[in-house]
């Protein structure tokens, strides 16, 4: 459902496993981050009616979502620590030519947004089905469910916002981009790493 090219390697888990509390730490910061793509969304265009109603719905649910991992830091006598560079987004924002038409910088923004959040998607059902914590996995289990159809909203939006044919091959050329990304990651206690 998702395309992704490579996915996951599940030893991945393995290293969650042995560092919680730095997945917490990451997965809050791109709870946080997925709300801040919103709102610059939200500023960026804010002509387009339908996308700034959707974003407002998520900038509230990324920001839920960020609390709840807040709080599991907290139940576990953690802080949230502080944000590191995340280098999966760093190395797939390369991909698209800066500049062009606003239509375009919005389809190729709403392109990287629906791949981080399948990406997302893809190692939360990883951590549903294999974390030996059954809270953990069934708290990622939900999240999973809500990060799937965060990553279908934006690449419908891209779709609809410019023209299906070159955002397709577009999205083709972005998902085999993000394999090779991910051939060098998978190593790192960090949600996309």
């Amino acid at each position: 459902m998702l395309g992704l090219k490579l996915p996951t390697d599940p030893r991945w888990v393995n290293i969650v496993e042995k560092n919680i509390e730095d997945i917490l730490v990451d997965h809050a910061y791109c709870e946080q981050k997925a709300a801040s793509t919103a709102i610059s969304l939200i500023v960026g265009f804010p002509e387009y009616t339908e996308l700034v109603q959707e974003m407002v719905e998520l900038v509230n649910e990324e920001m839920s979502h960020f609390k709840m991992v807040h709080d599991l830091l907290l139940e576990n006598g953690w802080t949230l620590g502080r944000d590191r560079k995340d280098d999966y987004v760093i190395s797939l924002i390369t991909f698209f030519p800066k500049g062009g038409s606003r239509t375009t910088q919005l389809v190729h923004r709403l392109l990287y947004a629906a791949l981080i959040e399948a990406r997302s998607c893809e190692r939360f059902r990883l951590l549903s089905e294999e974390l030996e914590d059954k809270k953990l996995a069934k708290f990622y289990k939900k999240l999973m469910i809500s990060e799937a159809g965060h990553y279908t909203m934006f690449l419908n939006f891209a779709r609809k916002y410019g023209d299906r044919k070159d955002v397709d091959q577009k999205w083709e050329e972005l998902l085999n981009f993000e394999a090779d990304i991910m051939r060098n990651l998978g190593s790192k206690e960090t949600i996309h790493g």
